[in-house]
């Protein structure tokens, strides 16, 4: 497998330097996706999509994403430089993409076609594109049936299924290891996979150590999902049973109201808060103030938001899952636990409760690892995926 190319130490930076001229002349670029970042439902995979692109687009090259929109979405705009065009709602999207395609670019094709696969495949390699790349931060496989009801999620396991066959030959980017993997199990032939990890804003996301709760506090934030395990995070809270200790869970979701059931079945009570969909800034001041971020999902193409917290000292607690195993270091950045081991991630949860000291010293080991992802790198080794993928 190809995995990332090691770059000039110059490049190597935080967020603080400009990253040189385009390696490669301007090209026109359109990238698929369900969802833009200002989409309500956007998650992890917008972040990506953006910071990348967007800097992609700021190096000069003609960057549109097409993508689909929500009830009362203006139906163009632009963001990070970005040309985003909004076609239908996230129920019609898949089914109105391929025609918008037809409609909008037909006699000015562009130069190559990325299709960010984090949904369903739209299979665009039939669309008649010069070229397609494949972007995959991760496949559900089996994860889907956590989610949605039966139907629904065959409809997406069984999406997956052909991904081989109608993508044969096209150059993937993984955002991970584990992803690479999957995709090699899936018939897709290593040598076409490159790995290039997303990056994190070390710059944004800062430790604050005065910021720190003096009582042991805990924090889930993401989606508010039933197959993002939060259940797992809060039984483990409640199994820990450490004394004056707090867990907020930031997000929003339709899994909501049970997780309150589930944490007054627990009798929580205020110990456990749902704080719902917060802002920026609330974001990065509830990072820096808990002792460790608690993550359970079974799955992910990465796990950003384990960065995020890693870049503000803030060590991580989370379930040894595919990809999330890539963000976070057993012992140094945090605790890897067997996913669904309630009893396991309670005891990591009561060692990191019990020790200030290890705190710190597992957050600046976190912060550490955090700065050797930046943003211009995986951008520079997009552009130069771009431009060598055939």
């Amino acid at each position: 497998m190809e995995s990332s190319t090691p770059l000039p130490a110059e490049w190597d930076v935080c967020d603080r330097f400009p990253i040189p001229d385009s390696l490669f002349p301007i090209v026109r670029i359109l990238v698929v996706n369900w969802q833009d970042r200002e989409n309500p439902q956007a998650g992890g995979a917008e972040i990506h999509l953006h910071e990348i692109f967007g800097r992609l687009a700021a190096r000069g090259h003609e960057v549109t994403l097409l993508c689909g929109g929500w009830p009362e979405c203006p139906p163009r705009a632009t963001l990070d430089g970005i040309d985003v065009i909004r076609v239908g709602t996230r129920v019609t999207w898949p089914a109105l993409a391929r025609g918008a395609y037809r409609r909008l670019f037909r006699g000015h094709p562009h130069d190559v076609l990325v299709e960010d696969i984090n949904k369903m495949p739209l299979f665009t390699p039939r669309w008649g594109a010069r070229r397609v790349v494949a972007l995959v931060p991760h496949l559900f496989g089996g994860t889907v049936f956590q989610e949605l009801a039966a139907p629904l999620a065959a409809v997406v396991w069984l999406s997956e299924r052909p991904l081989a066959r109608e993508y044969r030959g096209i150059p993937f980017h993984a955002i991970s290891e584990s992803t690479a993997d999957d995709l090699v199990a899936r018939g897709i032939r290593r040598d076409l996979i490159r790995v290039i990890y997303p990056g994190i804003d070390t710059q944004h996301y800062t430790p604050d150590p005065a910021m720190r709760s003096p009582t042991p506090h805990f924090a889930y934030l993401g989606r508010v999902k039933r197959y993002k395990g939060v259940d797992f995070v809060i039984r483990a809270f409640a199994q820990a049973a450490i004394p004056d200790a707090t867990l907020e869970i930031a997000g929003a979701g339709d899994y909501r109201p049970a997780l309150e059931r589930l944490a007054a079945s627990l009798d929580l009570g205020a110990r456990a808060r749902f704080l719902g969909r917060i802002s920026e800034k609330d974001k990065v001041s509830l990072l820096r103030r808990s002792w460790a971020l608690a993550f359970a999902s079974p799955k992910e193409g990465w796990g950003i938001t384990n960065l995020e917290a890693a870049a503000c000292g803030t060590p991580v607690v989370a379930s040894s899952s595919p990809g999330i195993r890539e963000s976070v270091r057993d012992g140094e950045t945090g605790f890897l636990v067997p996913h669904g081991d309630t009893a396991a991630m309670a005891v990591a949860l009561w060692r990191i409760a019990g020790s200030p000291v290890l705190v710190r010293t597992l957050g600046a080991n976190a912060r550490t690892f955090a700065e050797t992802f930046t943003w211009e790198r995986a951008a520079l080794e997009t552009e130069s995926h771009l431009a060598t993928a055939s």
